[in-house]
């Protein structure tokens, strides 16, 4: 069976935007990229929510240019070569290939996704991974910590959550990001 994974860039304190909807401060540089880009290879589908897809959509026809870093590049084909769930009950439709627009986040749904999956799928969206953790569908946190702190915007996991996690592995990067695995307990 293929995991879920919750996978996203946080502060410190725990956001991943701040109380403007920011996120430059965690941009990550060529080393954490490359490394994310590892991450990313073997999945096969990503679940987002409407804001984050249309943050992230911008990889459909960005990232590859020429000057662009060699990471940078990689993610762009990364991005273009798996499948998009969308789920929004107000966006209009999508502008990606690959890319299906569902109207309700059903967790059985998500279930079965998981079932019949060949390769991994990760939730992008701190709404929409809420929900996912709620539901107990999620098997994998990956956060990589950015070194900053916010003080407030969107939480990068819930409140009111609570959830038992085995760390499965880490990594400090010479930008003072560190990269967090942990797997939710059953």
């Amino acid at each position: 069976m293929a995991r879920l994974i919750y996978s996203s860039i946080c502060s410190l304190d725990g956001y991943v935007a701040d109380a403007d909807g920011n996120f430059d401060w965690a941009t990550p540089d060529e080393e954490v990229h490359a490394f994310v880009n590892e991450l990313e290879r073997p999945i096969g589908t990503y679940l987002y929510g409407r804001r984050m897809y249309e943050t992230m959509v911008y990889w459909e026809t960005n990232g590859d240019q020429e000057g662009g870093s060699p990471a940078v590049r990689d993610f762009a084909g990364i991005w273009r070569g798996a499948e998009k769930v969308v789920f929004s009950r107000t966006l209009p439709g999508v502008e990606s290939a690959r890319t299906r627009l569902e109207r309700e986040f059903d967790p059985v749904a998500v279930g079965k996704m998981k079932a019949t999956a060949e390769r991994d799928l990760t939730v992008g969206g701190a709404g929409l991974a809420g929900e996912a953790l709620r539901a107990g569908v999620v098997d994998e946190c990956h956060l990589i910590v950015a070194p900053a702190i916010v003080g407030g915007g969107t939480r990068a996991l819930p409140s009111g959550l609570r959830a038992a996690l085995e760390l499965l592995d880490q990594r400090r990067f010479d930008s003072g990001m560190a990269y967090l695995r942990y797997r939710v307990a059953t």
